[in-house]
């Protein structure tokens, strides 16, 4: 399986302005300004429209990036839209330039991105998009795709943009009411408002370990073997319940399971797979959506715990993962056909452990996920993703114990967070969304058990540290999942 090649990994931190919804919004609404307004391109008079609207809208840009509204905080966004509309009601509309905006964010989500790039990327039917609207206006996610919150957004940016813009430059006597007064009480009664729904309504936000992890002793029993983390990507448990998926759930039913695993906020991937391999949340190690500002986490993570006892760790997964954990990644190709994409995960993983022969492993498997994000979770495709994740992983665990690289090992299968309904369907942590399959199985590993006490996935660095003899790592804060072993 080919590694995600160098113009693959700019292409994806490209992507991902577009892909994820902070960043989408201004460059969504600077590009239908611009492109709405194409033959005064010419004029200097509309770049210093364009300049003075942009600035006046600076503030909501702002406001917009730093709040989530998540959930159903999103249909408060419409009574901005409809504060302006009554605040500056003498303003004559422009509607060529908001249908244009619905047009062209219809057109990238349904067709552009729904249809065209997973039918490039991952082999998607070119009739995706019969499906794909659906995901669009119900989704509950993050991403761009969303349009509970991007079409308010928008429509309000482009009101703000194209209003003060040519009120201001002196190029519209339409809107004579649209002055700065009237539009700094506006942003300000904005931010007041969006600071009472997050105060006061958005409530669901897993709270937070406090501390730092405690230490604790190793067992007397050796447990000095090797540690897979085989990590589903994207896996809902009551899709998981739903499949056939023999083998995982024999492991389950004779390991250990933690029946309230709680993913972390926000649940994008790159944000859980850095909270659980740092053991920390994502205020402290930085990484704080699949847009990466700053590569590379602040904190250590369990592969520089490892380095310090002379142990190594590999992580496989998606170029996203690079951004976060660098080095330590052996990245794979996202495009590819999902129907060859965990397949071709497992023999590279096979490939690493002959070849490096690492005392952590950790896969990521990604076909459920690409499923979800381009045809939805609630479909029969997605839970025979989980069906074929189910039989790969046998095959692997039967490769290992031929080898011997099983004996003595612990195994630990979970998700890095659910779906919900909706394109990409995770985000924000909806029904389906924060609560992941996870449990452990190995020699080490107490029989039968089930652990119902709530616990989070900034556990699985510590547990590793103390499987793996490593210190803790500098920021970990989640306890030891102790009570899942002899």
């Amino acid at each position: 399986m080919k590694k995600a090649s160098g113009f693959e990994i700019i292409a994806a931190r490209c992507w991902n302005l577009l892909n994820e919804g902070k960043p989408f919004t201004p460059i969504f609404t600077l590009s239908v300004y611009v492109l709405y307004h194409m033959n005064a391109w010419g004029d200097g008079s509309f770049w210093e429209q364009l300049g003075l609207g942009l600035l006046a809208a600076l503030p909501l840009f702002a406001l917009y990036f730093y709040y989530d509204f998540p959930l159903f905080l999103r249909n408060y966004l419409w009574f901005p839209v409809i504060a302006a509309l009554l605040l500056w009601r003498d303003t004559e509309l422009d509607l060529g330039l908001y249908a244009l905006g619905i047009g062209l964010f219809l057109f990238f989500t349904i067709y552009f991105w729904g249809t065209f790039y997973y039918h490039l990327r991952i082999g998607t039917s070119w009739w995706n998009f019969r499906r794909f609207w659906k995901l669009v206006l119900k989704n509950s996610d993050s991403t761009s795709g969303n349009a509970q919150e991007q079409l308010p957004k928008f429509l309000l940016l482009l009101f703000v943009v194209d209003t003060a813009g040519a009120k201001w430059a002196g190029t519209s006597a339409q809107a004579n009411d649209f002055g700065w007064g009237s539009y700094a009480w506006f942003v300000i009664g904005a931010a007041v408002y969006a600071w009472v729904l997050h105060h006061y309504l958005f409530d669901w936000k897993p709270k937070e370990m406090a501390g730092n992890t405690v230490p604790a002793a190793r067992p007397a029993k050796s447990t000095e073997g090797k540690v897979f983390v085989l990590v589903i990507d994207g896996m809902r448990k009551d899709r998981f319940e739903e499949a056939n998926a023999p083998f995982l759930k024999k492991w389950r039913a004779e390991g250990a399971e933690y029946t309230q695993m709680e993913t972390v906020y926000p649940a994008r991937t790159v944000v859980c797979f850095s909270s659980m391999f740092t053991g920390t949340y994502p205020r402290e190690h930085g990484i704080t959506s699949n847009m990466v500002w700053k590569l590379g986490i602040k904190v250590e993570s369990i592969f520089d715990s490892l380095r310090k006892i002379g142990k190594r760790g590999r992580l496989l997964g998606i170029a996203h993962l690079i951004d976060s954990m660098g080095d330590d990644v052996e990245s794979v190709t996202a495009v590819m056909h999902n129907d060859k994409a965990d397949r071709n995960i497992m023999e590279r993983a096979k490939l690493i452990v002959a070849e490096q022969n690492p005392d952590l492993l950790v896969v990521q498997f990604i076909a459920t996920d690409q499923t979800g994000h381009s045809m939805g979770a609630l479909y029969d495709e997605y839970r025979q993703k989980i069906e074929e994740a189910d039989a790969l992983i046998a095959e692997f665990v039967g490769w290992l114990t031929e080898r011997g690289d099983a004996d003595n090992a612990t195994f630990i299968v979970c998700a890095d967070h659910g779906q919900a309904d909706g394109i990409g369907g995770h985000g924000h942590l909806d029904e389906g969304e924060r609560y992941v399959p996870f449990f452990l199985y190995g020699q080490h590993v107490r029989k039968g058990v089930k652990i119902d006490a709530k616990q989070s996935l900034v556990s699985v660095a510590p547990t590793l540290s103390y499987l793996l003899g490593a210190p803790l790592p500098s920021h970990s804060r989640g306890p030891i999942l102790k009570d899942a072993f002899e």
